[in-house]
């Protein structure tokens, strides 16, 4: 299912002053850098890399957001280029819904072929941006037994209404700290475009899989 119209208004809306210098051409190799400083002499292996494609116009690569890993690193969401990503924005201490959701995810990753499974990444990105700390992240990774192909991220409350405005998610905190909020699992395909949403919290893992098995071709 694509949402081509949508998605281009707000990226032009939410980056309209950014650059892709890094995207549009060539650039050193890091070991080419690394030599530079420490030897004055470049290393065997400095060749400049291939140019990277551009990113697709209907990618949610192109958010200029940055968020942190639950291991306190910093992550920009266009290093899942290659990657068939599933993505649910959640809060951990939910207590029906996510919890619901992440069930299914992890549904969905086991019922995947072998190979796709191996290459596939399961990314929750929190809007609770006050509790859920990389910390507390890395807590609930824990406490869910989420393995290596699972990412999930910690950002600013601008970024993360971003991405939420791009993926079609809405939430609201209530008094009590709690959130409101839609139920939407995404697939993305290799360039970060979407290419299958779901719903609710009824059903649907079947066409989950078949999703995210079309998504990675």
């Amino acid at each position: 299912m694509k949402f081509t119209t949508a998605i281009t208004t707000v990226l032009l809306i939410a980056i309209a002053t950014r650059t892709y210098a890094d995207t549009a051409g060539t650039k050193p190799c890091v070991c080419c850098q690394k030599d530079a400083v420490e030897t004055k002499a470049p290393n065997s292996c400095c060749k400049e890399e291939a140019p990277t494609a551009p990113i697709s116009k209907e990618s949610i690569y192109q958010l200029d957001a940055r968020f942190t890993d639950d291991a306190g690193k910093p992550f920009a969401l266009d290093v899942l280029r290659g990657r068939t990503v599933v993505l649910d924005m959640f809060f951990a201490s939910c207590g029906y819904a996510c919890p619901i959701t992440v069930t299914d995810m992890v549904a969905i990753q086991n019922r995947l072929p072998a190979a796709l499974r191996a290459n596939a990444t399961f990314v929750l990105v929190s809007f609770d941006v006050a509790r859920d700390t990389p910390q507390a992240l890395a807590k609930y990774r824990i406490e869910r037994s989420l393995d290596k192909h699972w990412i999930l991220l910690h950002g600013d409350d601008g970024g993360v209404r971003e991405l939420a405005a791009l993926l079609g998610v809405k939430y609201k905190q209530d008094a009590s700290g709690s959130f409101s909020h839609s139920n939407i699992l995404t697939v993305l395909n290799q360039q970060g475009e979407i290419s299958y949403q779901h719903v609710g919290l009824s059903g649907g893992i079947n066409e989950l899989v078949a999703a995210t098995v079309a998504a990675d071709k």
